[in-house]
């Protein structure tokens, strides 16, 4: 696919987000823009958390990790799905008990006003910081495959794509994030699935070679058995469970999408939907890491 083709289809694409943002900004207000007014489909905020979760740096970094340590990272992954139940019965209950549109606001009624503007400001630091380094990861791969070809320079695509970002999010708030999470998400599984049947019709293999394959590079060993090691299974599956308590349950942009939805029950049945799809989508992440 040439450079001009790809950036054609990225344009596109973002026509369609802004598209998206118009339809679902009318009538917009303050409400609709924080909370959507509570209005949120369930299954589309679980839908589109999955690409939130994973992101472009999954996309490109877990495949490597399976590379260098087989399906150890997987353990992780089980972690993460068991904090997806700590979030649903422990964290949720309290967001909808007390009607937060901010959660940080639950740190005001529990310790003060202070707590809240401490907790709401390392949020905003380490979204900005994390952020900041998942978007020069994409837009370094776009410049090193497309742009360069093009001549265009760095600041130059940093700066188009910053300005689609905020054109789509800008005016709908939530109740737009919630739609364009679901068709990025879309395009991201879409992807997915392409790499692997590519990279498979490329190396002329079918399914059951490509798991001797697998085996036969040790990329299929699940569990880490040794406590001394960093990769033991106990270590990584209790390390997975807080990182997605703490960087889920108590993450704002995480948490705002899953408040707006109309009540606790949907909200719970959308973080365990979720949290069983991630299971498979990290599976088959990690199943094209072949070469």
């Amino acid at each position: 696919m040439s450079s001009v083709l790809i950036v054609i289809v990225l344009v596109c694409y973002f026509g369609v987000l802004v598209g998206i943002s118009y339809f679902t900004s009318k009538g917009a207000n303050s409400e609709s823009f924080f909370s959507g007014n509570k209005q949120s489909p369930w299954y589309l905020v679980a839908f589109g958390m999955i690409g939130t979760s994973l992101s472009g740096v999954t996309f490109i970094s877990v495949p490597g990790a399976v590379g260098a340590g087989g399906w150890h990272y997987y353990q992780l992954v089980i972690g993460f799905f068991i904090g997806y139940f700590v979030v649903s019965y422990v964290l949720l209950p309290l967001y909808y008990k007390y009607n937060l549109t901010s959660i940080y606001r639950y740190l005001e009624y529990r310790l003060g006003f202070s707590a809240y503007k401490w907790g709401a400001g390392y949020f905003i630091i380490s979204r900005t910081l994390g952020a900041t380094v998942r978007l020069y990861l994409v837009i370094n791969v776009l410049q090193i495959f497309v742009f360069d070809e093009l001549n265009l320079p760095f600041w130059f695509t940093t700066c188009l794509i910053m300005t689609m970002i905020v054109m789509y999010t800008l005016k709908g708030g939530v109740k737009t994030i919630v739609w364009t999470d679901t068709l990025q998400t879309v395009f991201m599984l879409l992807a997915l699935v392409v790499c692997i049947f590519s990279i498979k019709d490329v190396l002329g293999w079918d399914w059951s070679s490509m798991w001797s394959h697998l085996e036969h590079k040790n990329m299929t060993s699940l569990w880490g058995t040794d406590p001394l090691k960093k990769d033991y299974f106990l270590k990584h599956i209790l390390g997975g469970a807080f990182i997605t308590i703490t960087m889920t349950g108590l993450d704002q942009e995480m948490m705002q999408k899953n408040i707006s939805v109309k009540s606790l029950k949907d909200a719970q049945k959308n973080i365990l939907s979720f949290s069983f799809v991630l299971l498979l989508v990290n599976a088959l992440s990690k199943t094209y890491r072949f070469e």
